[in-house]
């Protein structure tokens, strides 16, 4: 009998290890676009889970070198770790599917935005399939403090801003002007005010904001190398190479060969040299995986 009780008490300890590890694990993942902006009575509620979860293993502990427990405690106290475990479980698995029809949401209404410029339809989406993929190539200790959901959405929307560029200039076949120019450059600005009003989305503003800075200093709004955020440099090498191989009104869309090369000629001066080495060095083949439909439909078309 005290072999069961002691069996029962060590399963219930580590099963609550286990959910105090996954617990942390939520609360770090509670950082992004969705989930940062809860308000103060979440914040204070999800303290307070933390709290109990730490008591009841100090307790469990606490029982077991003590040896008091009784086969009915031993139970008591096993069920409890494994509906803590469930809970848990149920939470993480909501909050995942909250998080997926979220981005499905999003991406939907992306593409409908695109769908007015001929020159952007299916752009957003590939530079976000773009940005996904290359994070998973970066270094740990250089992605340690992105949050792969808010860099995913920062990517998605970055050309959010273009909504308030006029159709003729996005369309226009030719060469744009200077005063044109200026107009279109204003499209990051832009796109930081239509998303303003979502508070969660403050951390990644910057992001979207700064993509077309360049590390030589010479991009739209003066940042250099160090001064741009690095989720916007990630984000700005997905965007040149899908603005090179896709088709636009005013050129051919270009070969994945020839985009390498462009990459690696402006590496150093318009894009981060050591970041477009490592996207360089994706193999082609999931580079190409990372085309939306729409897109290599217009390709194949050629």
């Amino acid at each position: 009998m005290e072999i069961i009780i002691n069996v029962l008490l060590i399963l219930g300890i580590a099963q609550m290890v286990v959910n105090l590890v996954r617990y942390m694990e939520f609360l770090r993942g509670m950082k992004d676009v969705l989930t940062s902006g809860s308000g103060k009575r979440i914040h204070i509620w999800k303290k307070v889970a933390l709290f109990l979860i730490t008591f009841f293993l100090i307790g469990y502990i606490g029982i077991f070198l003590m040896q008091k427990a009784d086969l009915l405690m031993a139970c008591i106290m096993f069920g409890g770790a494994v509906f803590v475990s469930i809970m848990i479980f149920i939470v993480l698995r909501i909050i995942g599917l909250v998080k997926e029809r979220s981005i499905d949401v999003a991406e939907v209404l992306i593409g409908v935005i695109d769908a007015r410029d001929p020159n952007l339809d299916g752009h957003s989406r590939h530079v976000q399939n773009l940005t996904m993929l290359f994070f998973e190539y970066i270094p740990a200790h250089l992605k340690r403090d992105i949050n792969s959901v808010s860099l995913e959405y920062a990517a998605l929307m970055h050309d959010v801003g273009k909504l308030g560029v006029p159709e003729s200039i996005l369309n226009k076949p030719a060469k744009l002007t200077d005063q044109e120019w200026v107009k279109m450059r204003k499209h990051p600005e832009i796109g930081v005010k239509i998303l303003s009003p979502l508070t969660s989305f403050k951390n990644i503003m910057p992001w979207i904001l700064y993509h077309h800075e360049r590390v030589d200093g010479k991009g739209y709004y003066g940042l250099s190398d160090s001064e741009i955020p690095l989720p916007a440099k990630i984000i700005a090498i997905a965007d040149t190479y899908s603005a090179i191989t896709m088709r636009r009104s005013y050129k051919n869309p270009r070969t994945h060969e020839e985009a390498i090369r462009i990459i690696q000629e402006v590496a150093g001066t318009q894009l981060d040299k050591q970041l477009a080495d490592i996207f360089c060095g994706i193999p082609k083949e999931q580079l190409i995986k990372a085309t939306p439909v729409a897109v290599k439909s217009e390709w194949y078309k050629n």
